[in-house]
């Protein structure tokens, strides 16, 4: 077996354990999907272990034992779970085959500055795994809904067909119900007819609002910014029993316009942030010179400063319109049986009658947001560049 030079032999001591650790978690969550947890911790430990040490110091290539681990987890995965296991095995062999040897050629510090201390690197990594692991927690939920919402069966689980990938176990009926139930249909009208509307209030009043409070000259600036954006601080209930109980006081509670002014107000903090956000990097020079040359303030407005802000303006209706469109609790308190939405049709059948047709919704609605999102993205960036900040 060739030998390694000193400053070329991996550190044995530093990674094969962090390896192990990675493997007796792994280990960990297929031994309790079959009923032996220990069991799994131990060999997922002692089979990591076993793998880093010899696939590093064995003195073969590199790519022929990234294969080796990629297929033996393949075997593993399809032994203990068919084909699910199978595509299991694939995704871990692949990132085990990478992961041992960027430990074991320190290819972790490649792209890192080499004055970086042990602790600095330790803590590069850590931070990124707490926020990588942070962002699993949250999207899991929407990625079961996602593969559900095509359940052949009328049930919330995986059907032993889905699991062997079985065609026959698929199907769209779900969201074929959705789109000819005139119940799913009323609400989604409701929706259409309530979110647009408030997105357009709480843009104008939101973007009035985020001019007249970047204005240095404005008394007690900060407490009406307080004021205004409380509606995204306070508790969602709080803020809904109180426009019920206002709304029913001047008449607007269970109406149409009732509904429309509580989004409003539930939207009008997203503009002013974003607006407010956008308004930082203006050049108010701009202005300036407009009204020097004899536009008036409105000409200068609509000319000038709305199209180097229009990138926040459309950010913020955007998150307007995901919070009314999202909404259920403020329209139950402040609407009617006529005025019920998407929201809320889920939130009833999901209390009244267990129907997989809220898991087609719901993916529609994830969706929708996730487009919205990326819109949002691509404006965000799209503003930076038109005020210098990001170059490309």
């Amino acid at each position: 077996m060739p030998t390694l030079e000193r400053h070329e032999r991996p550190n044995i001591a530093f990674y094969v354990p962090l390896i192990a650790a990675t493997g007796a978690v792994l280990g960990l969550l297929v031994g309790n999907a079959q009923g032996t947890p220990l069991l799994g911790l131990l060999g997922g430990l002692l089979l990591l272990a076993a793998l880093a040490t010899i696939s590093t110091l064995s003195g073969g290539q590199e790519k022929y034992w990234r294969w080796g681990i990629i297929l033996l987890f393949v075997i593993g995965g399809v032994a203990l779970g068919r084909v699910v296991g199978g595509i299991a095995g694939l995704a871990f062999g692949i990132f085990f085959a990478w992961f041992i040897f960027w430990l074991a050629k320190r290819r972790y510090r490649s792209k890192l500055p080499t004055y970086l201390t042990s602790g600095q690197v330790l803590w590069f990594y850590t931070f990124r795994i707490i926020v990588g692991a942070i962002l699993v927690f949250l999207i899991t939920p929407i990625l079961v809904v996602l593969p559900l919402s095509f359940n052949a069966e009328d049930f919330f689980t995986f059907t032993p067909e889905m699991l062997r990938f079985d065609p026959e176990g698929y199907s769209l009926k779900h969201y074929r119900d959705f789109f000819h139930n005139p119940d799913w249909q009323q609400a989604l009208r409701n929706s259409v007819l309530i979110a647009p509307v408030a997105t357009l209030l709480s843009v104008g009043f939101g973007t009035l609002a985020a001019i007249g409070l970047s204005q240095p000259y404005v008394p007690f600036r900060q407490a009406i910014m307080a004021i205004l954006i409380s509606p995204m601080i306070v508790p969602l209930i709080i803020s809904a029993a109180g426009m019920y109980f206002f709304y029913s006081r001047i008449g607007l509670q269970g109406t149409y316009f009732g509904v429309v002014l509580a989004h409003a107000a539930l939207g009008i903090p997203f503009v002013i942030i974003t607006v407010t956000a956008t308004l930082v990097g203006f050049d108010r020079s701009l202005t300036r010179a407009a009204a020097n040359l004899g536009a008036n303030p409105v000409t200068t407005f609509l000319r000038i400063q709305m199209p180097l802000i229009l990138p926040g303006v459309i950010s913020g209706g955007l998150f307007a319109f995901i919070t009314s469109f999202d909404e259920v609790v403020v329209v139950l308190f402040v609407g009617s049986a006529s005025q019920q939405t998407l929201p809320w049709q889920m939130f009833t059948g999901l209390r009244e009658q267990i129907s997989p047709t809220i898991l087609a919704v719901a993916t529609i609605l994830v969706v929708i947001s996730i487009l919205l999102l990326a819109t949002v993205e691509m404006l965000r960036r799209r503003s930076e560049r038109l005020r210098g900040i990001s170059p490309t």
